[in-house]
């Protein structure tokens, strides 16, 4: 199983103890036996971990929400992106982004948890932004909330096309954590190709 996900035998038996890899069928007292969808495990744990830089407490928290959802895709993805409770607000300055974010959502007409730490994320944002100066509101976010819509739609269209649950739960993970990093690039690529084409021009 080492050689075949390109994971350590030390780092495999770590992973066992935490509890991130489901223990294999025991063939001695101190043999298993291990099939694919350990394979597939490993690596998306080494994916998380060694390619997303999450800690292996983090990557369990995530790897625990896909499964406990993996019937239901929907809510894996609500609760992989962070739904849970958000830490309770600072200052007036965070309560007027808060605020903020409340009217964008209620203007595109989007549902989202109280609690959700995404949300309390985009408040945070807010709150920076303004402390440098900017005059960015609610108003300003209107057009990216509607390309992320374009983008969300795609990442639920992906997961319809998968049948088995595991293989959902594991879509959710990839679309979500594995694919941001990827999301990011293409935005910096489009602003450096925009910034050319404005000189040419």
């Amino acid at each position: 199983m080492s050689d075949r996900s390109g994971v350590s035998i030390a780092s495999i038996k770590h992973y066992l103890r935490r509890g991130l890899l489901p223990p294999g069928r025991a063939t001695a007292p101190t043999r298993a036996e291990y099939g694919e969808q350990h394979i597939r495990r490993l690596r998306l744990i080494r994916a998380l971990i060694g390619v997303r830089g999450l800690s292996v407490r983090s990557a369990k928290e995530v790897l625990d929400a896909a499964a406990r959802y993996e019937d239901d895709p929907r809510e894996a993805l609500r609760v992989v992106l962070g739904a849970g409770t958000a830490p309770p607000g600072g200052d007036e300055h965070s309560g007027k982004a808060s605020a903020d974010v409340d009217q964008l959502l209620g203007h595109i007409g989007w549902k989202v948890a109280k609690d959700s730490r995404t949300r309390r994320a985009l408040a945070d944002t807010l709150v920076s932004l303004r402390s440098l100066g900017t005059d960015f509101d609610w108003r300003s976010l209107v057009p990216y909330a509607e390309l992320a819509q374009r983008t969300a739609t795609l990442d639920l269209g992906h997961l319809r096309e998968r049948k088995d649950p595991e293989e959902q739960a594991e879509r959710v993970l990839l679309l979500t954590i594995m694919l941001e990093p990827a999301l990011l690039a293409l935005r910096r690529l489009a602003q450096e190709n925009q910034s050319a084409t404005g000189r040419e021009g």
